[in-house]
C-alpha cells in the first residue's frame, strides 16, 4: 500500500472527471434517441438492450424501469441467461445477442448496444444484425482508452459517447442517459405512474 496515497484527492479526482463527462453530453443525441423510444411507444413496438459486464447491468435496470413506468415493452438480452447460454455454448458468444434478435426483432423496433469500448463483438454483431432489419440502433458508449467509441459508434443510428477514457464513468453516464430518457418522456407525456 503506497503511504501517499490520497483519498480526497483521488475522489475529486473521479468526481472532476464524471462531471466534466456529463457536462458535454450530446443533448441532440440523447433527445434523438428519445423520440426514437417515444416512437416504439407509439407504434407498439420494443425496445431491446445488449451489453456486457456492467454494461449488461445497467441495461437489467433500465428495462425495469421502463416496463414499469413507461408501460413500454422493454427486454434486456442478457436477462434470458438460458437463451444467451445456450447461444454461447451451442454456437459462439459472439452471437449471443445476434441469436436472441432472431427470434424477437420486430420492424420498427429499437436496439441498443452498450458497450464501454465500442468494440465487443456480440454486440456488434447483433447491432449489424438488427440494422439489417431496418430497425433503429443506438448506441451507449465511451471513449474508452482513446478509442471514441469505437466500431460501435460508427455503425448506429445514434451514438451517445461518454467524454471519458474510464470504463467506470462510462458506466456511470450510461445510467443516467438512460435515466435522463425515462424521465424526459415521462415529463414530456405527463406521465406520473408509480415509480
Amino acid at each position: 500500500m503506497s503511504n501517499d496515497f490520497q483519498f480526497a484527492q483521488f475522489m475529486g479526482d473521479y468526481v472532476s472527471d464524471l462531471s466534466n463527462a456529463l457536462k458535454i453530453l450530446d443533448p441532440l443525441a440523447i433527445e434523438k434517441f428519445a423520440d426514437a423510444v417515444e416512437g416504439v411507444m407509439d407504434n407498439g413496438g420494443t425496445v431491446h438492450f445488449i451489453g456486457n459486464g456492467g454494461s449488461a447491468g445497467t441495461p437489467s435496470h433500465s428495462a425495469g424501469d421502463w416496463s414499469k413506468e413507461l408501460t413500454l415493452p422493454t427486454i434486456c438480452h442478457v436477462d434470458n441467461i438460458s437463451g444467451l447460454t445456450a447461444w454461447a455454448n451451442d454456437t459462439e458468444y459472439a452471437n449471443v445477442f445476434k441469436g436472441q434478435l432472431k427470434t424477437f426483432l420486430r420492424p420498427g423496433d429499437i436496439v441498443v448496444g452498450y458497450s464501454g469500448s465500442g468494440n465487443s463483438p456480440n454486440v456488434l454483431n447483433g447491432i449489424a444484425f438488427a440494422g439489417e432489419q431496418g430497425c433503429t440502433t443506438v448506441a451507449i458508449t465511451g471513449n474508452y482508452r482513446g478509442m471514441g467509441g469505437g466500431k460501435l459508434a460508427e455503425m448506429v443510428d445514434i451514438a451517445i459517447i461518454a467524454e471519458t477514457e474510464s470504463m467506470e464513468r462510462i458506466e456511470d453516464l450510461q445510467l443516467v442517459v438512460n435515466h435522463i430518457v425515462k424521465e424526459s418522456i415521462k415529463a414530456k407525456r405527463g406521465i406520473t405512474g408509480p415509480c
